[in-house]
């Protein structure tokens, strides 16, 4: 038998987000809802999971993937019922049980393994997670002896006095359980008025029993914020993100305004790194050391090396070297490779392209489906005309290229190494290394003494 087990319950319809996504897959810095649940859980050290689900649960799986047991609960017949569902499952495998619902992403795992040990170090039956103060409307008070200050009961605040709603500690709804003890007492909950079984009754029954029923209280009642609407969605965004900032800023990473920083917990930034106000790093970014993002950039699934610099700019699967500079105002889209150098300036989109290294492109400029050799000058407003309606084509630039201002290169095409292009040219024939070519549509005009460049020009037919 395993020591420790754990029954999450997301089978909940949260109506109040008024959507057709189930509330557990909101997503909550770049993860949903459900998966924060999960990782804190498996933090905590317990790593044999049941998820209690609707009927309907394919998005769920989809979203959780392996790792996990699965129980149906037929109708949302409250949290008591959704247990129930669960006991033929964990019934017998597990010594103790943890119960926790899937909206309440805030949870820490220090918290969940205080709860586990003061469980244990009691030898109680059943052992509440409580908070001194609730932190939203609706949650259940703590109803304790006068004398003894035990637990007596909890009362759910739609059914509670006037003088029980004045009681400030709250229940947050996770147990810790005796399974062996608790699980048969489920069959003692009573249905309520609106026809649901409510775990908050299993107090009762246990004390009823003569059993042992203990409490432990959270540091922060944040930590026990259950989503269910979208303001509430916003509240708990904006405290999983400055838990992020300040984790990060830990681990030597300046961030100037954690206030206007948005950080996906599944992001990696190295130190020595500043973010600057108004940055977005999404997804699966990794940031490198030393690095300078933002004011205001987003970036999105993308990989910076260290030393790099962006401003302003949108790069979204984007790969870049270490020394690269972007921006401002440039847009880096999926493909974009960006070799150790480079500098993209102002009002750039690069799609689907390898920059080779030192590769300037400085001002105005579409590069898609391209390959660029080291050391080529892009000239501002030049643009690969990639697309003629039906296929991408692939422009291929060699190396130490002098590419003039507002060149359209008709993919597909290639512009040899050395060689040049006059301002206006529009090429829709390849260009052989070392001549510089020119017009509309472009024809060489002159052959370059060298494949460095525009140096010792020479006259050519």
């Amino acid at each position: 038998m395993e020591k420790w087990g754990a029954v999450i319950l997301a089978g909940g319809k949260g109506v109040r987000m008024r959507s057709r996504l189930p509330k557990v897959l909101f997503p909550l810095c770049g993860r949903p809802m459900l998966v924060h649940i999960l990782e804190t859980v498996r933090q905590a050290g317990v790593h044999a999971l049941t998820l209690v689900v609707p009927p309907e649960h394919s998005d769920i799986a989809q979203a959780v993937g392996e790792g996990v047991e699965w129980v149906v609960q037929p109708q949302p017949l409250g949290t008591g019922h959704a247990l129930a569902c669960a006991r033929p499952v964990v019934e017998g495998r597990f010594t103790h049980l943890l119960v926790l619902y899937g909206d309440v992403p805030l949870l820490l795992p220090q918290t969940l393994q205080r709860l586990m040990a003061h469980h244990e170090a009691n030898r109680s039956a059943l052992t509440l997670l409580t908070a001194p103060e609730p932190p939203v409307p609706g949650l259940g008070r703590i109803i304790r002896d006068p004398a003894s200050g035990r637990v007596r009961r909890i009362v759910e605040e739609h059914e509670a006095s006037p003088g029980e709603r004045q009681v400030r500690e709250v229940n947050s709804g996770l147990y810790a359980l005796d399974t062996a003890l608790c699980l048969p007492l489920l069959e003692r909950l009573a249905p309520h008025p609106n026809g649901e079984v409510f775990l908050t009754d299993l107090v009762e029954v246990a004390l009823a029993q003569g059993l042992r029923v203990e409490t432990v209280g959270v540091d922060d009642p944040l930590e026990i914020l259950g989503v269910n609407d979208r303001e509430a969605l916003a509240r708990a965004e904006g405290v999983m993100r400055l838990r992020l900032c300040r984790r990060w800023m830990r681990q030597g990473v300046s961030i100037l305004d954690p206030a206007t920083t948005y950080l996906d917990a599944t992001v990696e930034i190295g130190e020595d790194t500043v973010l600057l106000p108004g940055t977005h790093l999404l997804g699966t970014t990794r940031i490198g050391r030393e690095c300078r993002i933002g004011p205001y950039a987003v970036l999105q699934d993308t990989v910076v090396g260290d030393r790099c610099v962006v401003v302003a700019s949108f790069l979204e699967g984007a790969v870049l070297e270490e020394g690269v500079d972007v921006g401002p105002f440039s847009h880096l889209r999926p493909g974009t490779y960006l070799e150790k150098g480079v500098h993209i300036g102002n009002c750039v989109e690069v799609k689907n392209s390898r920059l080779g290294h030192g590769v300037k492109s400085g001002h105005f400029s579409y590069l898609g489906d391209a390959t660029i050799g080291p050391e080529t000058n892009i000239g501002a407003g030049t643009i690969t005309c990639n697309f003629d309606g039906v296929r991408k084509n692939p422009t291929v630039i060699g190396a130490r290229a002098f590419i003039g201002s507002d060149t359209l290169l008709v993919a597909p095409v290639s512009v040899g190494e050395g060689s040049a292009t006059g301002a206006g040219a529009v090429v829709t024939k390849d260009i052989p290394p070392g001549v510089l070519a020119a017009g509309m549509p472009a024809r060489p005009i002159r052959r370059l003494a060298t494949p460095e460049g525009l140096q010792g020009q020479e006259g050519m037919e």
